[in-house]
């Protein structure tokens, strides 16, 4: 069944095409990686999915709802959530507390609301508390749960970031570049870690550079070149595909 539809969206800024009618599609349970050189539109397809930005033409369909243009708050709440090329923590909270903060959207009360009539809230919060402190253990941040933001490692912040995405409960999870400046063996914990994501239920649609961790975990592999689709297949034929290696593979591998 088809998640996630894009039908020839496009995305203009100043007369530049950044994407040029892309269509791709996401089935549920697909892990999807997204790829191409810098400036090949990556980002700019998530943000238009995620509702950052509104597309130039065509349309986003999610779950077979027409989305296109929906803000990002209302994208959330459908289920469909990101991760940034830049880790984006509220860096002066606690670990907890920014997970916590990942379950606002999908909650009957606000977690500041609930801060300030804690004592009738309380069963609600404990429950999600305990689903926060599922999420922490999960991406291993059992024993960081009362470190601050600010003071986490690279990879630590990272993983943070993806617990707060999966706070919100998403059917599709868009992931942009979650190895980017990790070492060998994080990298390696990432990329078993979104395969354990994926194994819960949840699709993903993935944005790497990293190419061991694309082709170790995706299984259909979409490939961008100057906001054009110039390659859509399995690992085993993008790998060998000529144009791709001329485009990206072949600086890359």
């Amino acid at each position: 069944m088809t998640l996630l539809e894009l039908q020839k969206i496009s995305k203009s800024f100043g007369g530049l095409n950044a994407v040029n009618e892309l269509d791709l599609s996401i089935n549920r349970g697909e892990i999807v990686g997204l790829i191409g050189p810098n400036g090949a539109g990556k980002t700019t397809v998530f943000n238009m999915i995620s509702g950052v930005f509104k597309p130039t033409s065509g349309r986003v369909l999610f779950k077979n709802e027409d989305i296109t243009g929906f803000d990002a708050h209302s994208v959330v709440s459908k289920g469909l959530s990101r991760t940034f090329q830049v880790t984006t923590l509220f860096a002066n909270m606690t670990v907890m507390d920014n997970i916590l903060l990942g379950f606002h959207l999908n909650s009957r009360i606000g977690y500041g609301r609930a801060l300030l009539s804690f004592s009738s809230k309380k069963a609600q919060y404990k429950r999600l508390f305990d689903r926060a402190a599922e999420l922490a253990d999960f991406m291993a941040l059992g024993e960081k749960r009362n470190e601050l933001a600010k003071n986490l490692s690279h990879g630590h912040g990272r993983a943070l970031e993806v617990a707060i995405a999966l706070a919100t409960g998403p059917e599709l999870l868009l992931l942009d570049e979650p190895v980017t400046g990790m070492s060998t063996m994080e990298s390696t914990s990432m990329m078993n870690k979104i395969i354990e994501i994926n194994n819960r239920g949840i699709s993903i649609l993935l944005v790497e550079h990293h190419m061991k961790v694309v082709m170790g975990v995706c299984r259909r592999i979409c490939v961008l070149d100057f906001g054009k689709k110039i390659g859509d297949g399995s690992p085993s034929e993008i790998y060998s595909d000529q144009r791709v290696i001329k485009a990206y593979l072949g600086e890359n591998v």
